[in-house]
């Protein structure tokens, strides 16, 4: 249904195109979200993330159509290209992800990609789908100045959220405590050890657990017009129908969301 990128696909470099490339599981049943199981069942965390899927493709894609960008799916396992049927918009790509880590799969996408023929990427975590839509624009921004760089986003976490890059350099991704709050001061460390100007962007949240849940609940549930200003959170209306029917239905998860909510207050 979508096209793979695989060693035969080329773009034209002189075209200067951007590859905005989620990197994301394929959302299986007990393969997913899996920090969220309980309160939600296996099947309800899959169709959760197949929602933050959805969502954040079509946030790439409103990016990407007018300013020379392309969206893809940088996928895993690599054998399970099916499980994105009819959860992306026409246009977009899918990349097998390869590596025995994350360290090795962002590199090795990096490479793939830039060997396809783009002049610059950004590797995007694909829970974040209120990630407001100025953060993608800024990174391609910057990627397009002239001179070498590397663009990312810090995750509350401490993590990052995305990585924009227009070389492979793999020195980037040696030597970090994959899946720690030193993510992110570890990926500018090692930007530093190569004379690697690092452009930083505003912070943001992926979603894994009760009080990042608890965060998105509070988000979606804004009305509309409070979500339209430049830098607003993306509205992620599959999400947001969602979350709304899971917490209709779900007194547990109600009691969970509350509970985070009001010790958030308490910080």
């Amino acid at each position: 249904m979508y096209r793979l990128i695989d060693p035969q696909t080329r773009w034209k470099p002189e075209d200067g195109l951007t590859a905005f490339a989620l990197m994301a599981k394929a959302p299986r049943v007990g393969r997913v979200k899996t920090r969220l199981i309980p309160p939600l069942s296996p099947e309800d965390a899959a169709e959760l993330s197949r929602c933050f899927i959805r969502d954040m493709a079509e946030n790439v894609a409103e990016i990407a159509r007018p300013h020379r960008g392309v969206g893809v799916v940088a996928f895993t396992p690599p054998e399970d290209a099916e499980a994105f049927n009819g959860l992306l918009p026409l246009g977009f790509h899918l990349l097998p992800q390869r590596g025995a880590d994350l360290g090795e799969r962002l590199l090795h996408a990096a490479e793939d990609l830039l060997g396809a023929g783009f002049a610059s990427l950004c590797l995007i975590n694909a829970d974040s789908p209120t990630l407001p839509q100025a953060r993608l624009a800024e990174a391609m921004q910057l990627l397009r100045r002239p001179g070498d760089r590397v663009v990312l986003g810090e995750a509350d976490d401490g993590g990052y959220y995305l990585i924009g890059l227009k070389r492979a350099h793999a020195h980037l991704f040696h030597r970090i405590d994959w899946s720690t709050s030193r993510v992110f001061h570890q990926s500018v460390e090692r930007a530093t050890e190569i004379g690697l100007d690092v452009a930083r962007l505003e912070r943001w949240y992926d979603i894994d657990d009760a009080a990042t849940m608890a965060r998105l609940h509070a988000e979606v549930a804004m009305t509309p017009p409070a979500r339209q200003h430049p830098g607003s959170a993306f509205p992620a209306p599959a999400t947001s129908r969602f979350l709304r029917e899971l917490v209709a239905r779900s007194a547990s998860l109600r009691g969970l969301l509350a509970a985070s909510s009001r010790e958030a207050a308490e910080r």
